[in-house]
Formats: structure tokens, sequence, C-alpha cells
């Protein structure tokens, strides 16, 4: 970053920058953590020194301590879990409504609406890039961008198949249903990136109106952009921006992104578990049950988390269930637990 030649190429600059940004954020906690640490020995061995009387507020004063001391070290564990190649990179977040009809399409529209509030409680920018929706109610298939730190390390913890049961709205007979709905996770790859390059000659791009509430372009200028993959036929779509360029430059994002992860999943045992688990949109293959009636409890299968709030988790408080997913697959977690058996 200090040689004269660093800003001639702004974008790679900016890439470098965000990179030594994200290294610093790990490395100054976990400094300061060593530090505090060392803190508490001294003030132990000074509370040891004092009178019987003075021990006690030492004593509280440190548990107090303590206890944010924790908390702040979960969090930096957290972090240092997220070292996958592309853990730090965007997300792009595939919602698809799929057994139970109506029933099925409300819940997506309530899974879309409780990832865009867990995304902005984190910080993140959420873009709405692509809605169908639902013949009666809710969407048949939305598609989010996510855009922030380890956006991508975090969201794919929710790559599954999700189950609601509740008392139907739309059921006159107020009987109780059960709904699915698929969540898909992948980290976005930019059209510029030498990992994967597409020929001209493999896909197809058309040109269509935009839905929507109307303005200069839309519904009067062809600014949609649907793109097809010839050899795998993944079709994707982009119709948020004003402007045909932009809308080709983000649906060009996705559809490197899928195909990257496609490439990966073929390749990889480690990446096929991630994306290869999710199955078919229905009974048996659910990662979440949500359920709302006869008794309230959100639990996740994978690691036995869960919660009775369940509309804290619908208004987007999903870090239990994400860190423990977390947790889980924490190879260090697994290397631990070896080492604890051979001892």
């Amino acid at each position: 970053m200090a040689g004269e030649a660093f800003w001639n190429n702004r974008d790679q600059a900016q890439k470098l920058i965000e990179e030594s940004n994200t290294l610093r954020g790990k490395i100054e906690p976990l400094l300061k953590a060593e530090k505090e640490l060392e803190d508490f020995k001294v003030m132990i061995e000074l509370g040891e020194a004092e009178p019987e009387a003075a021990q006690a507020t030492i004593q509280a004063d440190l548990e107090r301590d303590l206890a944010r001391f924790f908390k702040d070290l979960e969090q930096l564990e957290l972090r240092v879990f997220l070292n996958g190649p592309h853990d730090r990179s965007n997300c792009i977040v595939s919602i698809n409504a799929g057994a139970g009809g109506t029933e099925s399409c409300d819940w997506a529209n309530m899974l879309m609406r409780m990832y865009q509030r867990w995304a902005e409680s984190r910080g993140w920018e959420v873009e709405v890039n692509d809605v169908l929706p639902g013949e009666s109610a809710g969407i048949k298939n939305a598609t989010l961008v996510f855009r922030g730190e380890n956006a991508y390390g975090f969201t794919k913890a929710e790559r599954g198949v999700h189950r609601l049961v509740r008392i139907s709205p739309f059921d006159s007979n107020k009987r109780r249903h059960t709904s699915f709905a698929s969540v898909d996770a992948i980290a976005e790859i930019e059209e510029t990136s030498s990992e994967i390059a597409i020929p001209p000659n493999e896909f197809q791009v058309d040109t269509f109106r935009s839905g929507g509430k109307g303005g200069q372009n839309v519904n009067k200028v062809e600014t949609a952009v649907r793109i097809t993959h010839i050899p795998t036929g993944l079709v994707v779509a982009s119709q948020s921006q004003r402007s045909q360029h932009q809308n080709r430059a983000t649906a060009m994002k996705l559809l490197l992104s899928r195909i990257y992860a496609q490439r990966v999943d073929a390749q990889k045992a480690e990446m096929e578990r991630f994306y290869g688990e999710k199955g078919s949109v229905s009974w048996g293959n659910q990662i979440r049950s949500y359920v709302f009636q006869p008794y309230r409890m959100v639990k996740d299968l994978r690691t036995g988390v869960e919660t009775s709030d369940v509309q804290a988790v619908m208004d987007g408080d999903l870090d239990a269930f994400v860190h423990g997913w977390l947790r889980a697959g924490c190879p260090a977690k697994r290397m631990q637990g070896v080492q604890d058996d051979e001892e």
C-alpha cells in the first residue's frame, strides 16, 4: 500500500484496502484481548493482597468485566471461524416457495422479510434484485444481495429447507398447515474475477420491460436483463436498476456466482455437503422448523439450537442459530475434540 503505483488501479487498491482492514479487524481485537487478560491477572493478584472487606468489591468488579470480556471473546471466535476462501464476500440469497401452494408463497415472503431485517441489524446493505409474486399472496421466489463484511460467511448457515407449522390465515376452517420454502446462499463473484470466465458464445442475453410502480424508464424501456447460460441452463435476471447496463452487470455477477458454486459443488466434497444437503423442498429435508401452533418453537435440526421467542426470530434475531451452526462445523472444534480424546 505504500508503493508509488498503488493507486494506479483504483479498483484493485480498494480491494487491498478492504482485505487489510479485515485482517486488522482480526488481529487488533486479539491483541486487545491478550492485554485485558493480563490486566485481569494483575487485578486478582492485587485483590488477594487487599483486606477481606475490600475483596468482595474487587470480585464484583472482576465478574462484571469478565462477563463483558467473554462476550467480546465470543464475537472474536466467530470471526476466526470464517476462514473460507469467499467468507468475506457479499452474498446472493435466493428464496423459493416449495410444497404448500399459497401457504408456501406467503411463507417465502415471511422469510424474505426475516432475512432483510437480520441483514440490516448486522449493518449490511440489502438489495432486492428480483421478485416473482405469488398468484394469490406472498412470493414464488426472490433474489437478494447482502453487501457487508463476512456476509457470505454468516449467511451460508441458512442454506436449506425451512418448515413452517401454523394455523392458516387462508383457511376458513382454521386448520393447521405445514409449509416449506428453500433458501440458497452463494458468494458473489465479480465479473473481473480470474477464478471463472465464460466465453461470450456460452450465454444468451435477453432484455424485457421491468415491472414496478413506474418511472422514467420502468415499463417504457427494456431495462431489465435476463441471461441464460447455455451449457448448464442456468437463468438469472435483474430488473432492480434503472439502466440496462447496470442490470446486465448485476445479472452477470449472479450468473458467475451460481456457475462458480456449481463447479465447486462438483469438485470439492466439503462444498458438496453444503450444496447437496438441501434436498427437495418438502417433508424430511428441512434444516429448521418454525412452529406457531400448537406451541411456539423455532428449532434448528442440525445443531439443536432452539427458542420459544418466535416473534423475535421472525423479526431477524437469527444470530443464535447462525453462531451455533458455525461452531458445530468448525474444524478447530473437531480437532479440539480429537485432542481431548487422546489426552
